[in-house]
C-alpha cells in the first residue's frame, strides 16, 4: 500500500526531475554492479577505496563514463517507463549490448591494473539485469497507478448526501469504482460540516450550487435510507432545484444486511417523490387467506399480479397457482419466483389459461381446490379497450364471471377482484367493464354464495405496464419530447408493492360483497409528474420561457374514452375499516336474477359484435357511464368504410 501511495507523488514530479532521478538510479546501479562483480569474482567484499591492491573505483568510473552517454544517446532517458513495452525494452537491450562490448574491451581484452579481467564480463551482465528489472518495476508500479489516476480523474464527480454510516460505506464501495469518483459529502448537521470523512470534506447542502460549478459535480448519491418520506422529499426538492442528477439507495427495509454495495445504487424513481411512508402491515390480515393455503392468482404475469405473487410467496402458502394467458409473461414470473423459492417447501405451478375459457378454469379449480383466488387478469389499457370494446367486455366482465362461478362451484373460500378507479362514473369501456365486473360479484355475494366475494379499487400504480412513468422515462432517454394528452389531466398514484400489500389485507377483511377503496393520497397532475421526472435526471424543461432547455412537453389531446380526473367512490359515504388506508364503499348493484338476464343479452350482442347495441346495453347497466358519441371500434370503423 505504501508503494501505491507514493506512486502518485512521483508521477506528479516535473519531467526534468524524473529524468535526474533515473540518471541517479543508473549511476547507483553502475556502482552496485561493479561491487557485486568483484564479490562474485573474489568471493569477498572489497573496499571501494584505492588503499588495497584492488581498484573497484576505476571500474566504476569507466562504467559511468560508458553507460551514461550510451543511455542518453539511446534515448533511454526520454522513454516514459510506465508505457514501456517491447520496443522500449529492445532499445534498452541494444544500449546495454553496446555498453557491454566497450566495457569488456577495456577490462577483458586490454585489462587494467587492480581489476580482474572477468569483471569486464560479469559487470555488464549484472548491469543489464538490474537496468531491465528497474524499467519493468517502474512500468508495473507507475503505469498501473497512472492509468488508475487518469481514469479516476475522468470519472463523473459525485457527492454523497449523508455523512453517516451508510454514506461512509458507500464511499468505501466507490473507492475503486470505474463508474464515478466521490469528491465529498453533503450533510446539514452543524457538527459535521467542515470535517473530513474518508479523507473527503463534508459540505453543507446550501453549498451545492457552488460545488456544481467549482468541482464539476454531475450526481448526488442519497445515502440516508432511514429518513422519512417527508424528509427525503424535502432533500430531493433541493436537489432538483440545483439541476443535478440524483441517485439513491433503497430504504432500510430493502437494503440487504451488511455493507453497502455500488450495485445497491439506483436511478431515482418518481415514486421517491410521489410515494408515501409505508404503514406497517397487519400481519394477521396478511396471513389470514394465504399462510399454509392453496392460492390462485389470475393475470399472474402482469404488473399487479406478479407483485401479488411475490408477496404471497413471502407469506408462505402451501401452493401458488400462476394463471396467465401470455406464455412469455408466465415464463418470466415463474422463473423469477422459482429463484426466490430456495429451500421453501411451496409448490409453484405455472398454468397457461385464459379466464374466458370456462372448461379450462373449472379444470384448474377441480385439480387444486384453491382456498383463495386473486383475480388480476384484465384488459386495462383505456385506448385499446375503447377500440376493441367487445373483447374488453368479454375478458373483463365475462372472464371475471367465469372465474367467480367456478370458484363458487369448487368451494373457494375467498375471491378478491382487482378493480380500478376508472370504474367510478366511467367515460370509457374499460372502466365501465370493470364496474360491471364489480356488480357481478356484488350480485353473486347477495345471492347467498358461500364464497366471500370482494373487490379492491385503486388508481394508477407507478411503473406498471401502460403507466406513464416508464413511457416518460424512455422519452427522456430518447431526448424528448414527453407527450402528454392534456395539461390538466390528473391521476392518483400508488407504488405497486403498497397496492399489492393493501389488496391482500383488504381481501382478508371481506365478509362478502364489499367494495374496498384504497387511500391513494393526493391526486397528481401528470404535467407536474413529467416536470419532476425531467428534473430528477438533472435536465431542464424546454418551453417558451426556457427555449434552451433540454426536454419539451408536447400536448397531443385527449384519447378516446380518456377523462381529466379520476374518482375512487361513486357514493359519498365511505366507511372506515381497521386499516387506516382501506375504506369500504357503499355501492349500489342489481340483484343477480335481474343482472344475469341482462348479461345474457349483452353476451349475445358480443357474439355478433353489434358495437352500437353493446355500448347501449353497457350504458343501461352501469350507472354514470358516459359513453363517447363516436364508435371507434376498429372492426366497426373498417366495415362502415367499406359499405
Amino acid at each position: 500500500m505504501m508503494f501505491k501511495f507514493l506512486a502518485l507523488p512521483v508521477l506528479a514530479l516535473p519531467r526534468v526531475v524524473k529524468r535526474l532521478v533515473v540518471i541517479s538510479l543508473d549511476i547507483i546501479l553502475c556502482s552496485l554492479t561493479v561491487w557485486l562483480a568483484f564479490y562474485l569474482r573474489l568471493g569477498e567484499w572489497v573496499s571501494l577505496g584505492n588503499g588495497t591492491m584492488w581498484r573497484p573505483m576505476s571500474a566504476i568510473f569507466v562504467a559511468w563514463a560508458f553507460a551514461l552517454p550510451i543511455f542518453m544517446l539511446g534515448d533511454l532517458y526520454r522513454a516514459i517507463f510506465r508505457y514501456s513495452g517491447l520496443k522500449a525494452t529492445a532499445t534498452v537491450v541494444k544500449a546495454l549490448a553496446i555498453y557491454a562490448a566497450l566495457y569488456a574491451t577495456v577490462f577483458t581484452l586490454f585489462g587494467m591494473d587492480g581489476v580482474p579481467r572477468t569483471i569486464g564480463i560479469i559487470q555488464p551482465i549484472l548491469l543489464g539485469l538490474f537496468v531491465v528489472a528497474s524499467r519493468a518495476l517502474a512500468r508495473y508500479w507507475l503505469g498501473g497507478s497512472y492509468r488508475h489516476a487518469f481514469k479516476r480523474a475522468l470519472l463523473p464527480r459525485v457527492l454523497i448526501y449523508g455523512a453517516g454510516t451508510t454514506g461512509r460505506q458507500l464511499a468505501d464501495a466507490l473507492a475503486n469504482s470505474h463508474e464515478m469518483r466521490v469528491i465529498g459529502f453533503l450533510d446539514d448537521a452543524p457538527q459535521l460540516v467542515g470535517q473530513l470523512l474518508n479523507g473527503q470534506p463534508i459540505y453543507h447542502p446550501n453549498e451545492l450550487d457552488d460545488l456544481l460549478i467549482s468541482h464539476g459535480v454531475s450526481d448526488v448519491l442519497l445515502a440516508m435510507p432511514s429518513i422519512s418520506r417527508k424528509q427525503r422529499n424535502e432533500i430531493l426538492h433541493k436537489m432538483t432545484q440545483a439541476k443535478v442528477a440524483v441517485r439513491t439507495l433503497p430504504s432500510v427495509n430493502e437494503l440487504a444486511q451488511g455493507k453497502v454495495q455500488t450495485s445497491d445504487l439506483r436511478e431515482l424513481e418518481i415514486d421517491d417523490l410521489l410515494g408515501r411512508d409505508a404503514v406497517p402491515p397487519n400481519t394477521a390480515l396478511l396471513t389470514k387467506n394465504i399462510k399454509d393455503k392453496v392460492v390462485l392468482v389470475t393475470g399472474a404475469g402482469g404488473s399487479i399480479g406478479s407483485e401479488l405473487c411475490r408477496q404471497i410467496l413471502e407469506i408462505g402458502p402451501t401452493c401458488l397457482l400462476l394463471v396467465e394467458s401470455s406464455e412469455f409473461a408466465l415464463y418470466r414470473v415463474h422463473a423469477e419466483l422459482s429463484e426466490k423459492l430456495q429451500t421453501k417447501e411451496i409448490h409453484l405451478i405455472p398454468l397457461l389459461a385464459s379466464v374466458q375459457e370456462e372448461r379450462r378454469v373449472n379444470e384448474l379449480m377441480a385439480a387444486w381446490h384453491p382456498d383463495t383466488v386473486y383475480h388480476a387478469a384484465a384488459y386495462k389499457h383505456v385506448p385499446l379497450v375503447e377500440h376493441n370494446p367487445a373483447e374488453g367486455i368479454r375478458n373483463n366482465v365475462f372472464g371475471t364471471l367465469t372465474v367467480a362461478t367456478a370458484a363458487a362451484s369448487h368451494g373457494v373460500k375467498d375471491f378478491v377482484l382487482i378493480s380500478t378507479d376508472k370504474a367510478v362514473r366511467p367515460t370509457n369501456v374499460m372502466g365501465a367493464s370493470k364496474r360491471l365486473a364489480e356488480m357481478a360479484l356484488q350480485a353473486l355475494a347477495g345471492n347467498g354464495s358461500s364464497t366471500n366475494f370482494s373487490m379492491v379499487r385503486f388508481g394508477n400504480v407507478l411503473g406498471s405496464s401502460g403507466s406513464v412513468v416508464p413511457k416518460f422515462r424512455q422519452q427522456i432517454k430518447d431526448g424528448g419530447p414527453i407527450t402528454l394528452t392534456h395539461p390538466e389531466i390528473t391521476r392518483y398514484f400508488m407504488t405497486i408493492p403498497e397496492a399489492a400489500q393493501l389488496v391482500i389485507q383488504a381481501g382478508a377483511m371481506a365478509e362478502g360483497g364489499e367494495v374496498f377503496v384504497l387511500d391513494m393520497g393526493e391526486p397528481v397532475k401528470i404535467i407536474d409528474l413529467a416536470r419532476h421526472m425531467i428534473e430528477l435526471t438533472g435536465l431542464t424543461l424546454k418551453d417558451a420561457s426556457h427555449p434552451d432547455g433540454d426536454i419539451e412537453i408536447e400536448i397531443t389531446g385527449l384519447r378516446p374514452g380518456e377523462k381529466l380526473y379520476e374518482e375512487l367512490l361513486i357514493g359519498d359515504d365511505p366507511k372506515p375499516t381497521s386499516h387506516p388506508r382501506i375504506m369500504k364503499a357503499n355501492e349500489k348493484f342489481l340483484p343477480w336474477t335481474h343482472l344475469n338476464e341482462r348479461l345474457r343479452v349483452l353476451e349475445s350482442a358480443l357474439n355478433v359484435n353489434d358495437v352500437a347495441l353493446i355500448l347501449t346495453l353497457l350504458q343501461e347497466l352501469v350507472s354514470g357511464y358516459q359513453r363517447s358519441p363516436t364508435i371507434v371500434d376498429w372492426v366497426h370503423v373498417q366495415t362502415t368504410m367499406e359499405n
